[in-house]
């Protein structure tokens, strides 16, 4: 058998069913089994359907429990295989990854095509040799029973027919007819009206000196073609039998051909034994084999570039068949400096047997002798741990057949513009591929027996391989400690350190960091700094009080190096342990006074730019005052709402970050007023727990302050967040100590706002009348302050607490002059409260149509807003008309599209949506 993949899993069909790991036979026990694993190594590399296997494996005997039985004889499968992995369950059913030429028809498949490639005859004969060696009987021999099985069974011994009459034919242009003549005599017994096969063996026959065999072969199968089928043979075996009979020289065997011993190069380091995961960059790279040039494998420090370059390199080895060239390259190696190209060339024609005698000293000529000695071969050279892009160009091998996998903590962005190198970015693992590393390391029984620590370990780690790597050496080391004692140690970058500069994370991020400009290493510094999750230019521009044209470049130049990565277009971020190394840095290299500057340039930056957001949603309602952002900051200026709503979409996990960090570094204004400015975004999309805790921070900041505006804001807002959450007595105080405190600051636009949520908080309660009232009084301080948005807001208020009172007319008077009033100041979330409220007003007097009309107003207004809650209300509403009117189509579809957002916002009005839904279908089936 030729080379088997790194993995050492190889599944073969071209004979009896069985798996062969790391060279050793595995038993596949049972019908069933071989025939899911034929049928999944027949389409390897693709998804196989349930519904299929199931038909291929049952057919017309479908069990009832075929599916869950499906599920185990994969199971029992990925046991043999030896890897979880192998068989991966993707949508719509099973994949098998064990990379390419892992099945014995694949390899087959390959030496074939390998061969009709080659110009060379003795190549040919090899390929050739090696691919009819992989049949070791009747294709898929214990599977009979399924027709489709049956049919590829007689497709691949089509397959082995073919391959052994072209290997026949490249021994006889080699002048092999001796030796070709009883295995010819075989396949003329089991193929007895096969022309091309006697017209070999007449050939190899007479080319033996055996004229008269030759043309004894001829008139028995012209006998046996007239007895059995009636006809004669073809022309060219007639014109065959006639050559021999005349002697004819252009039949004459060739001059003996003897080929030249070639050398091998075989570079490639051992693969890691625990590989795992990465199956989308496997694939990337198996799509990539037959493309030639070259590809960049770049990612952070310690993600596992080397051991997945080297373990795909092993794996595809067999497609390169002339060899695989490797040097490392030393590009961020500590101790010593990067290889130069000339010495990598040395290297690589020493491996391809060229005389050191022969190789010049002038660059430019080494590298030319480089790429004619790889000219027409097949190479796959690895180039690790490459610094730049220049250090790349001279080792590329520039020729069409060859492949080149290049890894870089640098993107290389050069290669990929000038050379079309084609980038495989890695990042961290996946929480699976985490916790498959763990288990290859240390056991499946260990991480079993304590899966919550093995999924702390793997978060702490930051799901980093290196840093994994070193955890599991320690666990595996102290059997005696559970994984998590192991976890608890994991504090601090002290805890990943293994003995040596290779194996100690803060070493391993230093050499990337020593490659940086002055400004981009104190960015990368200041950036720990940020409360994450991650970061916008801009941002990163205030934080380190530079312009914003000079913030492009140095975040460029971290994503280059990939301390940093834009894993959304212009979002940054970096994982948690080059946080932790950052923020180390910092303290060393920033003093306290410019750390909390740059904190305090941040929070300005946020503050300004959620205000302006906020602004651009609620023009005319109303603002608090903030004081001017300081030296060095630029916050963003949101011009309309679509823009405005899509900032706090992106920036809300960062501002629920800063309000804390605010108020833990000593900028309690910052904090209580960052609170206020979100408070009306998370209320509309839903977050009210967010919406709570973040309004306890800004109340606790503003208290230590004394601030009492600050105190009464966060009042009002915990008053509204606790009425959304149904707890009604925390609403009523924090509304009322908000109303008490805004008296005392004399602020009556306060004032006036939770008047009209105190009216809110009464309509929640069924208390309808209270909630007119103190809608009444609130609309009475909002015409003292002048405030005509607030007066819409309100007026609104009084018209929907009017409606529900039963004064459905005068509802519709007060809400038709709150659009009026709205739409002057083109208040739009305001317009589709009001639109809903008329809504209601038309439904309860009948007049569904205009109700209808009404919501749809509606809806598409808060759609533009992002006011969920709202939008799932109107639903529910909108149904309601529709269900009036006798249109349950319509009602089913409104309501289902109300019971989508409350389900998404973990809202209990959804059970009773949903009990309203199957009310509607349980009365459409009576």
């Amino acid at each position: 058998m030729i080379s088997i993949t790194g993995t050492g899993v190889r599944v073969r069909l071209l004979g009896p069913v069985e798996v062969v790991v790391a060279g050793s036979p595995q038993a596949v026990n049972g019908l069933r089994r071989k025939a899911v694993l034929a049928t999944l190594a027949l389409h390897v590399g693709r998804v196989v359907s349930v519904d299929r296997l199931i038909d291929v494996v049952w057919g017309d005997h479908l069990p009832a429990t075929a599916a869950n039985t499906l599920q185990r004889h994969v199971s029992y499968l990925r046991g043999v295989l030896g890897e979880p992995g192998s068989i991966v369950a993707r949508q719509p059913g099973y994949l098998l990854d064990t990379g390419p030429d892992s099945t014995d028809v694949q390899a087959a498949e390959h030496l074939i095509e390998l061969a009709r490639r080659s110009t060379d005859r003795n190549e040919q004969v090899k390929h050739l040799t090696a691919a009819v060696a992989l049949w070791r009987g009747p294709p898929l021999a214990d599977v009979a029973g399924s027709a489709w099985l049956e049919e590829q069974a007689e497709h691949l011994e089509r397959l082995r027919l073919e391959a052994e009459r072209s290997l026949a034919e490249a021994r006889l242009s080699v002048g092999e007819h001796a030796a070709l003549v009883p295995g010819l005599e075989r396949l003329v017994r089991q193929h007895p009206f096969d022309e091309h096969l006697h017209a070999q063996l007449m050939l190899a026959l007479y080319r033996d000196g055996r004229q008269g065999e030759a043309v004894a072969t001829y008139r028995r199968l012209r006998d046996s073609l007239r007895e059995h089928l009636g006809i004669d043979p073809g022309p060219r075996l007639r014109d065959l039998e006639c050559a021999i009979l005349r002697q004819d020289t252009a039949i004459a065997a060739p001059a003996p051909v003897t080929a030249a011993p070639t050398l091998v190069a075989a570079q490639l380091p051992s693969p890691v034994p625990t590989f795992t995961g990465r199956a989308t960059e496997l694939a990337a790279l198996d799509a990539l084999v037959d493309r030639g040039g070259a590809v960049v494998v770049s990612g952070t420090a310690g993600v596992g570039k080397t051991a997945l370059a080297v373990h795909w390199a092993h794996r595809a080895a067999v497609r390169f068949p002339d060899g695989q060239l490797y040097v490392n390259l030393r590009g961020f190696d500590p101790a010593a400096t990067p290889t130069e190209p000339t010495r990598a060339l040395h290297g690589f024609l020493e491996a391809l047997g060229v005389p050191v005698a022969r190789m010049p000293t002038d660059p430019d000529r080494m590298v030319s002798l480089y790429r004619t000695t790889v000219a027409g071969k097949r190479l796959l050279v690895v180039l690790d741990n490459a610094r730049d892009a220049e250090q790349v160009r001279p080792l590329l091998p520039g020729s069409p057949n060859c492949l080149a996998i290049v890894t870089s903590r640098d993107q290389l962005l050069p290669l990929v513009v000038t050379e079309s190198a084609q980038p495989v970015p890695l990042d961290l693992l996946s929480p699976g591929e985490a916790r498959d590393m763990l288990v290859r390391r240390l056991g499946e029984r260990q991480v079993a027996a304590e899966p919550a620590a093995a999924d702390d370990i793997a978060d702490r780690c930051a799901r980093l391989p290196i840093a994994l790597a070193i955890v599991a050496a320690r666990a595996a080391t102290n059997r005696h400690f559970s994984l998590a004692a192991v976890a608890g140690e994991l504090g601090d970058l002290d805890a990943f350190h293994a003995g040596d500069e290779a194996t100690d994370v803060r070493a391993v991020f230093s050499w990337s960091c020593r490659t940086l400009s002055p400004p981009a290493a104190r960015l990368f510094r200041l950036l720990s700094l940020h409360p994450g999750p991650d970061v916008s230019a801009p941002a990163a521009a205030s934080l380190a009080d530079v312009t914003g044209q000079a913030i492009g470049p140095l975040l460029t130049e971290l994503t280059r190096a990939n301390l940093f990565t834009e894993h959304t277009y212009g979002r940054y971020a970096f994982h948690d342990l080059l946080r932790a190394y950052a923020a180390g840095l910092a303290e060393e290299a920033e003093p306290p006074g410019e750390r909390r500057e740059a904190v305090h340039r941040l929070l300005d930056h946020c503050l300004h730019t959620a205000h302006a957001a906020d602004l651009a949603l609620h023009p005319h309602f109303s603002a608090i005052s903030l004081p001017p952002p300081g030296a060095g900051v630029l916050p963003e200026r949101p011009r309309s709402r679509s823009v405005a709503a899509a900032w706090f979409t992106t920036e809300i996990p960062v501002l629920l970050a800063a309000v804390p960090l605010a108020a833990r570094s000593g900028f309690e204004g910052h904090a209580w007023r960052l609170a206020w400015t979100m408070a009306g975004f998370l209320h509309r999309q839903g977050h009210w727990q967010d919406w709570l805790g973040t309004q306890r921070i800004a109340l606790a900041a503003a208290s230590r302050i004394g601030d009492q505006a600050g105190q009464g804001h966060a009042h009002r807002s915990l008053g509204l967040a606790c009425s959304r959450l149904r707890r009604y007595d925390e609403a009523d105080d924090h509304l009322r100590r908000a109303f008490d405190l805004f008296t005392d600051v004399g602020d009556d636009a306060g004032r006036a706002h939770t008047c009209l949520n105190l009216g809110q908080l009464a309509e929640r309660q069924g208390q309808h009348q209270q909630a007119l009232n103190h809608s009444r009084r609130a609309l009475t301080l909002f015409r003292g302050t002048g405030n005509r948005a607030g007066q819409g807001y309100t007026l609104n208020a009084v018209g929907w607490q009017e409606a529900l009172l039963g004064n459905y007319h005068s509802a519709l008077v007060s809400c038709g002059e709150a659009l009026r009033m709205l739409q002057e100041v083109d208040d739009v979330q305001g317009q589709a409260d009001t639109w809903d409220s008329l809504g209601h007003a038309h439904h309860q007097l009948g007049d569904d149509r205009r109700a209808i009309t009404c919501y749809e107003h509606a809806l598409e207004l808060f759609t533009q807003v992002r006011d969920r809650y709202a939008e799932a209300s109107t639903y529910v509403n909108l149904g309601g008309s529709h269900r009036a009117l006798g249109d349950l189509g319509a009602t089913r579809t409104a309501w289902r599209r109300a019971l989508v957002i409350l389900d998404e916002l973990g809202d209990a009005d959804a059970d009773s949506i949903r009990a309203n839904l199957e009310q509607l279908d349980a009365s459409r089936l009576h």
